[in-house]
């Protein structure tokens, strides 16, 4: 399916307000130059000494109507053009935001942190300059010189086709040379600023090791001689553009002079009043220099190609590769999901793998708890499940598809109910209905009784509607988590990632939350990363990695049984229980 356009769209969307600032912006510059040719005329006529006033009468009104018109018009057109930019630049932000937020994890995996920044805080807003500052200041000037031209054309054919060529080279030929060169300068800059980009957010993530390592003066340096290398080409590209506008003005200059000397001679046939040659003039120099910023302007579309480019490969990323080119699916079944882990290796280094051909099967429905020593792999098991790592070798599938290959269908696969959920500063419907933007009020609170939060949340001041503060502030712990729950049942995936969901609650807080999301949970596919045995007895399978494999794997019953050192562990994390199968608990530290 073709990719589409970001810009067409909503041209096509609000060409009624397109087209009125474009009548507005034409009819504010030959407004303009009304105002300069009566204003000429009326010069001109008042050194005659005309002998009554009213012979000056209709000059008069005219400049005051077109002086105040040309106003009028110019805060119309900019009213106009403003708010049809800002309906579009909404609908990009909504749109991008939609594009990254569900697959903010796979986008990470394959592109750089800076090339996602770049691309939100600077693309989108460049597009508005493309519509400010070129789109709408070329269509305006292609409709001045064709009114131009025309007109030209009624008085002398041969005054048109000489106009039509020099301010051809303003409008034609001028942007065309400023646009290659300058397309060559902005992609050396790009590169560089590319660079610099991407230098410098990978140097902000590892400030400490630049201190501890003492090479922080050698960064310094090496990214103060690349902004020394990109101020030479800037130079170069500002020098270029002063003597593109000297030469402009020359042409400006010679356009002028022309309509002059046209004039005076139809002044000498008879054809025009004296009065008329300064009109000529004045008139030629307002619409012409309307078509000054053309070129500049022209110039940077190489930039706004650039920042479409970007925006056209992340929407490229969020394509799911299981929608066919009618929009059909295929035979996935999302209420039936297997994953399949098969020989799986993965290492930031090739020295250390922090998984080592590690495969594992997991069904629809499945409850499966990870436990194991920090670095044991447990966290990046969860990355490689969730998309945003891609194996060393061997490949993690789900439903027969590479995991790193879903794209946005990933949270459609899953969701993670994570250590600390963030809530944002608004109401509590809003921080629930994240899980699923679409879902009524009903929905929103038929979660809430799930997880048990709906009469806690019809105390507060305002109900649903009440502010749940920066971070849920004036919740505790649990009662947060509770909330990351409702919005995970919103989401209805088949499978929900639990990493360390418990960590830093009470013991009675955590035994009633576990209890909540086994209840709500049940038919979905768990995977809980824990580090202590609470609530295992309720898991289908325990698997405890050490050095990147699966030392011990079982029930809890068949682990209780059969393993040592999980009785040891158990007992040590349940102290008040009392054993009847093995060895009574045993006494010491428990180390996974």
């Amino acid at each position: 399916m073709n990719k589409e356009n970001w810009i067409f769209p909503y041209l096509r969307q609000y060409r009624g307000l397109f087209a009125l600032a474009i009548l507005l912006g034409s009819l504010t510059i030959l407004f303009g130059g009304a105002l300069m040719f009566t204003s000429g005329y009326l010069i001109s006529k008042a050194a005659t000494q005309p002998e009554s006033i009213l012979m000056v009468y209709v000059p008069i009104v005219g400049v005051r109507a077109f002086g105040i018109g040309r106003s009028v018009l110019s805060y119309a057109e900019r009213l106009t053009g403003h708010q049809f930019i800002l309906k579009i630049l909404s609908e990009m932000r909504v749109r991008l935001y939609k594009i990254i937020e569900p697959q903010a994890l796979f986008l990470r995996s394959r592109l750089r942190t800076g090339d996602v920044l770049g691309v939100l805080a600077d693309d989108i807003e460049h597009l508005q300059d493309f519509y400010l500052k070129t789109l709408f200041p070329s269509l305006v000037s292609l409709v001045i010189y064709t009114v131009i031209i025309i007109c030209a054309g009624l008085f002398s054919i041969p005054f048109a086709i000489l106009l039509a060529v020099f301010i051809g080279l303003l409008i034609f030929v001028g942007p065309i040379i400023s646009y290659i060169y300058t397309k060559t300068k902005n992609e050396q800059l790009k590169r560089g600023r590319h660079q610099l980009y991407q230098q410098f957010t990978d140097t902000i993530f590892g400030i400490s090791d630049w201190i501890f390592s003492g090479k922080y003066a050698a960064f310094i340096q090496r990214y103060e001689t690349q902004e020394h290398k990109l101020l030479a080409i800037e130079t170069k590209k500002r020098s270029f553009v002063n003597w593109r506008d000297v030469l402009n003005q020359i042409v400006l200059g010679a356009i002028v002079i022309i309509a002059i000397y046209w004039a005076n001679e139809q002044t000498l046939r008879g054809e025009f009043s004296p009065t008329m040659i300064a009109a000529c003039g004045l008139v030629a120099l307002s619409l012409v220099e309307s078509f000054l910023p053309i070129a500049g302007a022209v110039s940077e579309t190489s930039s706004y190609q650039d920042s479409l480019k970007r925006l056209e490969a992340i929407e490229a990323e969020s394509s799911l590769p299981w929608i066919e080119a009618d929009g059909c699916k295929n035979s996935l079944d999302l209420s039936q999901v297997t994953i399949e882990i098969n020989h799986l290796s993965f290492g930031y280094t090739s020295e250390t793998p922090l998984l080592n051909d590690f495969s594992l099967k997991i069904g629809q429905g499945e409850k499966i708890a990870i436990i194991g020593r920090s670095g044991s792999g447990k966290s990046t098991l969860l990355k490689l499940l969730q998309g945003a790592l891609v194996p060393t070798r061997g490949g993690v599938r789900i439903n027969g598809m590479n995991a790193h290959e879903l794209g946005s269908a990933v949270p459609k696969l899953m969701a993670v109910l994570n250590q600390k959920p963030y809530l944002f500063n608004t109401s509590v419907m809003n921080n629930i209905r994240l899980g699923n933007p679409e879902a009524t009020d009903e929905e929103v609170y038929e979660a809430a009784k799930m997880v048990q939060l709906h009469e806690l949340i019809m105390q507060l001041p305002k109900g649903y509607e009440t502010n749940m503060q920066e971070t849920g502030s004036r919740f505790s712990g649990g009662e947060r988590q509770r909330i990351a729950l409702a919005r995970i049942l919103l989401q209805k995936t088949p499978i929900v990632i639990m990493d360390e969901p418990t960590v830093g609650l009470d013991p009675i807080t955590e035994a009633n939350l576990l209890a909540t999301i086994f209840n709500t949970l049940k038919g979905k596919t768990i995977i809980w990363v824990t580090h202590h045995l609470m609530g295992v007895e309720k898991m289908d399978r325990i698997l405890f990695l050490e050095k990147g494999k699966i030392i011990m794997g079982g029930s809890h019953q068949q682990l209780l049984e059969s393993e040592e050192r999980y009785r040891r562990l158990y007992a040590l994390d349940r102290p008040a229980l009392q054993f009847t199968i093995g060895e009574s608990p045993c006494k010491g530290v428990a180390r996974l």
